[in-house]
Formats: structure tokens, sequence, C-alpha cells
């Protein structure tokens, strides 16, 4: 029997002999999720690094909630290691073993904007609260609930924190707790959500592993933490994901008249060429060129799109592409991409629809507009009317929507947005160019924007 369990490979070795690393998280932006990039997130960029330096492959299974996560862990055949943004607490530390910290994190308690302010806990009595189910918000609730027993909240398991905070945004609930990380990284997404307190002091997250003596993958853990925080690449990646607001797209109409007269005609020829030879409009390569960069060749941006363009390292090397930088090669490249896209969108999908569900897919990329589509369908819309899918686009970002998709998560609210953008600097580009340059031909690749009076200026149409 003793030799028996001698023998009995620690749960380092097994990882190894299988070749693979089992990991749960959260379906969520601070987590893991997919976009045009491929899967992605902060918990998925640090816990791909672990894998790949420990020479096996990452295998990611996402948890329907909080109380679901910790149930897998460990499991025969199951997760080994929970990487979900968990912060550790004593009912937590009776169920887990807890890594080193990588990030400090603050609960915050978040109210809607023209509502009064909550600056306390008291202020928390009479109000609608949510938080996430089997969360340490919810730990802290409980607490605060038994000094002052008129606090009332629910706990769910059917939302996310992207949910909580567009439920405060939209007055559903009236307040929340989220964590200052989350909060950072999504509030530019919910104009009306704003912090109205700390709840408590600053704590850490870690990463989980299920309960026992075995301290074989803790140990390894741990190592890598110390490792990926004295050499910086801790930092990098909390940089990328918490450390900028992304505004692109809220430019006003100001600042994008001065960059018509003195960015645009450096690249006009290139929008013009590559746009002739792929059968788009230039005006509207332009605009994808003005919503990506600015019009700017040497932007990189925290996903790690680059280019006047914002292709990825992957469409950049399909499109033969081989300087993101070179603005020349962006503009051919984010031509030839956009064509592709639109020449493999079903056929049932007619002009002007078509551009608008084909900026969408180079957005947030053709899987999610494809769950878009089907969730469009099982409403009773038309699954190949923009006016329709783009009602359907947010869902993704709302778990009980995206649990039942395919891809699952996406920034579903960012396409309805950028494709708006787009749409509005076309029309300003429509109008500014085609009396000066056109007079009253008609050019070749002209697209037709319906409801836009092209003898008026932009603000005098109604806005798309």
């Amino acid at each position: 029997m003793l030799s028996a369990c001698v023998d009995k490979p620690s749960t380092l070795e097994r990882i190894k002999e299988d070749g693979v690393l089992r990991v749960i998280t959260r379906n969520s932006p601070a987590t893991y999720f997919q976009d045009r990039n491929g899967e992605t997130g902060f918990e998925y960029e640090l816990v791909k690094r672990f894998a790949d330096d420990l020479g096996v492959k990452l295998e990611i299974e996402t948890a329907d909630n909080l109380d679901d996560l910790f149930g897998q862990l460990g499991k025969p055949n199951g997760p080994v290691l929970a990487a979900a943004g968990l912060v550790r607490s004593e009912p937590r530390q009776q169920q887990v073993r807890f890594s080193h910290p990588y990030l400090e994190v603050t609960p915050q308690v978040i109210y809607r904007n023209g509502q009064s302010r909550p600056t306390n806990a008291a202020d928390l009595v009479g109000k609608k609260i949510m938080v996430l189910k089997g969360s340490t918000h919810a730990e802290q609730l409980a607490a605060l609930k038994k000094q002052n027993p008129a606090i009332d909240y629910e706990e769910s398991d059917a939302v996310e924190v992207v949910d909580l905070l567009r439920m405060v945004d939209e007055g559903q609930i009236d307040l929340t707790l989220v964590d200052s990380n989350e909060v950072a990284m999504n509030q530019v997404y919910f104009p009306n959500v704003r912090v109205a307190f700390d709840l408590g002091n600053a704590s850490n997250q870690s990463w989980a592993v299920a309960a026992g003596t075995d301290n074989s993958l803790l140990n390894e853990i741990n190592s890598y933490l110390d490792k990926v925080e004295k050499n910086g690449t801790l930092q990098r990646l909390k940089d990328r994901y918490y450390g900028h607001v992304d505004v692109l797209g809220y430019v006003g109409a100001y600042t994008f008249a001065q960059h018509l007269q003195q960015r645009l005609p450096k690249y006009e020829k290139h929008f013009r060429a590559y746009a002739k030879e792929e059968k788009v409009d230039w005006r509207l390569l332009a605009a994808i060129g003005y919503q990506e960069s600015l019009w700017q060749p040497a932007v990189t941006s925290k996903t790690g799109v680059r280019g006047l363009m914002m292709l990825t390292q992957n469409t950049a090397q399909a499109m033969g592409v081989s300087n993101r930088l070179d603005a020349k090669q962006s503009i051919m490249g984010g031509a030839k991409y956009l064509a592709r896209i639109k020449d493999e969108l079903d056929d049932k999908i007619a002009e002007p629809d078509r551009t608008w569900f084909a900026l969408a897919a180079y957005n947030v990329g053709t899987g999610h507009l494809d769950d878009a589509r089907i969730l469009a369908k099982k409403e009773g819309l038309n699954p190949n009317k923009w006016l329709d899918v783009k009602k359907m686009l947010p869902r993704l970002s709302q778990k009980q929507w995206y649990s039942k998709t395919r891809y699952g998560y996406a920034r579903g609210g960012e396409p309805v947005h950028f494709v708006a953008n787009i749409r509005r600097y076309y029309d300003i580009l429509t109008w500014v160019t085609q009396p000066q340059l056109e007079g009253n031909q008609v050019v070749e690749g002209d697209l037709h924007v319906p409801g836009v009076d092209k003898s008026k200026p932009p603000e005098d149409n109604p806005k798309l």
C-alpha cells in the first residue's frame, strides 16, 4: 500500500505526461473570451504563458457560475487549476488552495449617474442590489446584513459582471458590487455607471487548485507567478488590459474635420487604388481606417492589432501583408480582408445590409456575427437584415444569451458602435468628396446610403 502511494505520480507529473494543462475559468472580458484575434482575456494570456512554460497544451473549460467552477476543480480528468479572477476568502479557503497573488483589486459599490450617490454601507438600505452568486461580494453583503438586517440584496448565477454593470446603467437595479479592475475595463461601454465608494480594503486575486496535500502544481504556479512579476510580463498584461480606456470611435466632428485636411491626403491614393482593385467604395475603406486608427499608420492597440487598418497578425499574413505599420500595405490588406468577408457572407444577405454585416464581421469576427443571426432568427426577426441583427449583437455580452451560442461571450455592443461610426464617417466623406471630385458622375463602386441627401451637409441628414 505504501509503495503504491509512493509510485503515484504527482499532479505536475501527470500534467507533463498527458501534455495538457486543464484550466477552468469564467467567460467574461476580464478572464477569457473570443474576439477577432481568437482566444483572449487577461487570465487566458497569463495561464497560456504558464502552459507554454510547462511545455504543454492549454485546455480551457468555462464554468456556468462560480459554484460550478469550484465544484469542477480537481474532479477526475477535470480541470486542475482555476484562473478566473478569484479573491481569497475564508469560506473559499475551506474548498481550495490559493496561489501567490498577482493582481490587487478593490471591491466597489456601483450606482447610476443621476441617482443619489451612496457614501457608506448604511446608504445600501432600501436599494435594489444584485451581485454574482457565490462571489466574495455576496460574502461581504452577508456580513453587512448581519450588522444591519435592513440591507437586502439578491444573488444571481444567471449573470456576469458585464450584465450587472449594464443593469445599473439601464436602471434595472440600483447598485452592484464589482472589483475595480472590471469597472476600469468596462466603464467606457456604460456611460451612466459610476463608482459610489470602495467597500472594504483592497484584496488580491489568485489562482486556485484543489484541496489536498499534493503541492507540486501549486509550487510550480507560485514559481511562475513570481517570475512574471519580476521580469515585467505581469505588468505589461496589466497595462494592456487595465491601463487604458479605449475611446476610439468617440471622436468629435471637429477633430474629424481636422484629420480630413491633415491626414487623409497622405493616404487617399492608396484607399482609391486598393478599393478599386477589390471593388469596394474607397470612402468606406477610408472610414474604416479612420475608425480603426484615426488614419495613423504606426498605432498598436492593447490587443495587439496594428497599423492604419488595425490588422491582426494572422489576418495580415493571410492578406499578404509583411509590414502592418506600412500604410500602403495595411490599406491593401484591409481592402482585401473586407472584400473577402463580404464574399463569404450568406448569399441571402443583400446590399446595403451586406456591407453593414461585413463591417460588423471585420470588427467582431464572423463566428459571433453568425451567433447573432441565429439569435435573431429564434426571435422571429430577419437574420439577413442589419436593423434586426444589430438588436441581437449586444446580447452576446449577456450571460443568459451568450451561454447558448457557439462562440460564447463577445463585446456585442462594439460592432454596433463600429458600424454606426463608420456609416457616419462614410456619410461625411461622401458629402465632402462627391461635389468636389466627382461632380454629377457616378463613381465605380459608389455605395448608396439610404436616407442620406448628399446635397446637404451631414449635420442636416438623419443619423443612421
